[in-house]
């Protein structure tokens, strides 16, 4: 071993070059002997371009490799892009979890909802504690987020100590929770910090975030003056908004109707962990329709737009209790996470042309982010003092926008990493020193599968190109008994009028019967072939666009 290679390692998996998907590998010890410990485990979302998708994880083949040196996961918070993969992928990697009251509760309340992972035990670990997870003595500082309990890790490893941020933001009013301890932060910088690996987000963004409370203001005002139903859509994990729109709703005389089944899952866990008390009372759907317009207010998922969610099927007017009407408000108290403009747009303008208000941040301060900005980080920074940083969390133009912010706040080493890259922090000098495996996985329904799976590639070709069936049954000699019998999916017109297709396609297959000599008829397997490309071939013909062709030969 050179000591470039270093004993005191960290790697990302997920989250560096990407905003979600974060998983974070930190290392001690010699590569022929180390010991890892893996800090969150989060999904990301899909887009159009995966169909049946909805979920994307880290593929962590690495990490089954070397499932008997890892000492544990911690889980700094409970947003699904953190925590949202510990369910699907615990059972390939088996180590234990570590989580405060909060995101312990949370993650119980998700494994008992959707099953998975039912032999994991997670170990609740207080705020602001110091613990050991294997190998690894550790210490969680309180931020302020989006969310309960969000924390920074630090690591007090043999070079030095090693700052993890997680989610945070500087906030003297985060409404739930303790503003970020930066005292404490500055005790550390006293100390000596190795390294500081920082969230990136909101790295391209002047000033300093508003804060939670001004927001809880802001709602409060908004929904004062409304005089007809008002629908209020949130991540659902926001605690500190839902308790928002809870007084405001309550300052101004209404009922709080919850709709969402993740709305009533945090509505639950808050209970159990302390942060809401039994005078937030949420009725349920079915009494929507007791309470007169100006009287209830909805508290309802989707502000992702969300196909499933509340939000969308009540702008699509199928949801089954609950329906809105012209006039009435809507309020998008939430950012669109990046690739999710079309699915939030469809919801909005469905809203409108029923004649239903829309209100998003864009109309008034209705929403504010959990992540830092430039000045806040550069507060922290000279709280910290570090010798390295290295930022994540963040797409790569927001990672090298950070890099040069930390390099103004005077940091001597600072490294732009992507997933894979792992760097020797105590390496001489300071260097990035292998390449770990890394990648995505798809969660497709109950199945993960890798990004090259090639029924995902045919999903993918189906629904661009449709797919046209042909059967046909012959005999040991290469004569027809039955067929060629064909139906067609996908193709325009279809299903009402796509009987040209099916002409085109029959005229097709007899075409190669026809032309084929009786002796080559004997062999399925070209038959099938030579179908299949004169099926394509003559509906491309009407079409002007190739579909799949599955042609099935029998012989009896």
């Amino acid at each position: 071993m050179t000591k470039q290679d270093g004993t005191v390692v960290f790697a990302a998996l997920g989250g560096a070059g990407e905003i979600g998907m974060n998983l974070y590998l930190y290392g001690l010890g010699p590569p022929s002997d180390r010991r890892w410990l893996i800090v969150d485990m989060g999904v990301t979302f899909a887009d159009d371009s995966l169909p049946g998708i909805d979920l994307i994880v880290p593929d962590v083949s690495f990490l089954e490799s070397e499932r008997g040196n890892i000492d544990g996961i911690l889980l700094t918070h409970a947003h699904e892009d953190h925590f949202g993969a510990v369910l699907a992928l615990w059972p390939r990697l088996r180590v234990p979890v570590y989580a405060t009251p909060f995101t312990a509760g949370l993650l119980e309340a998700k494994r008992a909802e959707n099953g998975g992972a039912d032999e994991m035990k997670i170990t609740e670990v207080p705020l602001s504690s110091t613990f050991s997870v294997g190998a690894f003595d550790l210490e969680l500082v309180s931020v302020a987020h989006s969310i309960p309990e969000p924390n920074a890790v630090v690591w007090k490893a043999p070079a030095g100590l090693v700052v993890h941020s997680g989610d945070w933001k500087l906030d003297p009013d985060p409404v739930i929770g303790a503003p970020t301890d930066l005292d404490r932060f500055t005790e550390l910088g006293d100390a000596g910090v190795l390294a500081f690996i920082c969230d990136s987000t909101n790295a391209m963004r002047d000033g300093t975030s508003p804060s939670e409370g001004e927001v809880r203001q802001s709602l409060h005002d908004i929904i004062a003056g409304e005089t007809r139903r008002v629908a209020v859509t949130i991540f659902a994990s926001n605690l500190a908004r839902l308790k928002s729109v809870a007084d405001a709703a309550r300052a101004a005389d209404r009922e709080v109707v919850a709709v969402g089944r993740a709305m009533h899952r945090i509505i639950g866990v808050a209970r159990d962990t302390g942060y809401l008390d039994d005078g937030y009372v949420f009725r349920s759907e079915d009494d929507f329709g007791h309470f007169p317009r100006d009287k209830v207010l909805l508290l309802c998922t989707g502000s992702q737009g969300e196909p499933r969610a509340a939000m969308a099927r009540i702008a699509r007017d199928d949801h089954p209790r609950i329906a809105l009407n012209a006039g009435d408000l809507v309020i998008f108290s939430s950012r669109t996470i990046p690739g999710n403009e079309r699915a939030v747009g469809l919801v909005q303008n469905r809203l409108v042309r029923a004649g239903i208000r829309v209100m998003t941040d864009s109309h008034g301060l209705v929403h504010v982010s959990g992540h830092p900005r430039r000045d806040e980080l550069r507060t922290v920074y000279s709280c910290l003092k570090p010798k390295i940083a290295i930022p994540v969390h963040g797409e790569a133009r927001h990672m090298v926008a950070h890099s040069d912010l930390a390099r103004d706040c005077g940091v001597p080493n600072v490294v732009t990493v992507f997933n894979g890259d792992l760097v020797a922090l105590d390496g001489d000098p300071l260097a990035i020193v292998d390449d770990l495996p890394n990648g995505r996985w798809y969660i497709d329904g109950d199945v993960i599968v890798p990004t090259t799976d090639t029924g995902l590639k045919e999903r993918r070709r189906l629904a661009d190109n449709g797919i046209v069936f042909v059967s046909i049954t012959m005999d040991g000699k290469g004569g027809v008994i039955d067929g060629p019998e064909v139906s067609v999916v996908g193709l325009p017109g279809e299903p009402g009028d796509g009987g040209d297709y099916v002409d085109a396609a029959i005229a097709a297959a007899e075409g190669v019967i026809d032309g084929t000599p009786r002796a080559r008829l004997r062999d399925p397997d070209l038959v099938a072939e030579a179908i299949r490309r004169a099926v394509i071939g003559g509906v491309r013909a009407l079409w002007g666009k190739r579909p799949l062709c599955d042609v099935h030969v029998a012989v009896i």
